[in-house]
């Protein structure tokens, strides 16, 4: 394995017509064989940010390197494997005929495309499909299709915008399993998303753009460490010790229910607390440790700390004031 970033980019701007910043100076780091979540309102800039990876749009400023080369390294190109947000496949091909055609377009061999549709076709789920022609599919079939044709070229680094986005549950999953599989192989997958409860499931750090700026970046673990705690849920009201202690504190109540929570996820922070329960015969419903999920952090980043309220959607103020 290579010991780059698979994606290293620095300072990333891009600003269109009528100053309006889309992106203000964005650090995404990557590493090779992982899967890299990159999360956001609309309008935060996110396919922006995808579509100056892949040359289809061009930066205002960039610096970095993707694998290992410069951004908009023609021959590197041909590394990637890319699904666009909406992309147009043409719709008179049946799904065989369109792997083989993007195969082509991708410098593929006659040999290798054959080979590898047949698997491909498998690993989305799209076997028994193939001769139906595109324009008969739904959006699921598009979608599955359109990863297909991204891993045609047997790319190091796959960029997908939005591949579960009008797949049923069975097929995010089908979609997940291949992300997993094509980790284990090495390669480095970026994946664009709204689906929070789908990124968490497979990938191994996030970076959340709120405003055309990196709010947070890291592992999901590094960025809950905070939050982490261990929520002991009890019959009857907490015992009065509890409001003396520096440990322990009342999360919540229901019914006659009381939920405490100890500061820290580490078994044995939670011992003493669970033994004092027991000697004043206080019955344990049940004992679990609790982090903020993706969704939560996702919440935290675009809400504004002094207001409470949820960030604008968009590229954030202009240099004038207005707002974009």
């Amino acid at each position: 394995m290579p010991s780059e970033l698979a994606i290293d980019l620095r300072n990333v701007q891009k600003v269109y017509k009528r100053k309006v910043h889309a992106l203000r100076g964005v650090d995404v780091q990557v590493r090779p064989g992982e899967i890299f979540g990159l999360l956001g309102p609309n309008g935060a800039g996110k396919s922006t940010l995808v579509k100056i990876m892949t040359t289809v749009v061009r930066a205002t400023n960039a610096s970095g390197t993707l694998l290992g080369k410069p951004i908009g390294h023609k021959p590197t190109l041909r590394r990637f494997g890319y699904l666009p947000e909406h992309h147009m496949l043409p719709k008179h091909l049946t799904g065989r005929q369109v792997l083989h055609y993007c195969g082509s377009l991708a410098g593929v061999r006659r040999a290798d495309r054959v080979k590898r549709c047949d698997a491909l076709l498998e690993t989305v789920g799209m076997t028994e499909w193939q001769t139906m022609k595109v324009g008969s599919y739904s959006k699921g079939m598009q979608q599955r299709i359109g990863l297909a044709q991204a891993l045609m070229n047997a790319p190091e680094l796959v960029v997908l915008d939005e591949p579960t986005d009008g797949v049923d549950p069975v097929g995010r999953r089908e979609i997940r399993d291949v992300l997993v599989k094509l980790r284990d192989e090495g390669r480095t997958v970026f994946v664009n998303s709204h689906l929070l409860s789908e990124l968490e499931m497979v990938c191994t750090r996030v970076s959340i753009l709120v405003q055309g700026k990196v709010a947070m970046q890291g592992t999901i673990d590094e960025l809950t460490r905070d939050s982490r705690r261990t929520e002991i849920e009890i019959v009857g009201p907490p015992p009065d010790w509890v409001a003396s202690s520096s440990d322990v504190r009342v999360a919540g109540t229901g019914g006659d229910r009381t939920t405490l929570a100890v500061g820290n996820t580490e078994p044995e922070a939670s011992q003493p607390v669970i033994d004092a329960l027991r000697a004043d015969g206080i019955m344990i419903c049940s004992v679990r440790p609790v982090r903020e999920s993706l969704e939560d952090l996702f919440m935290r980043a675009v809400t504004d700390p002094k207001t409470g309220e949820t960030l604008a959607p968009g590229a954030g103020p202009r240099p004038n004031g207005g707002v974009a």
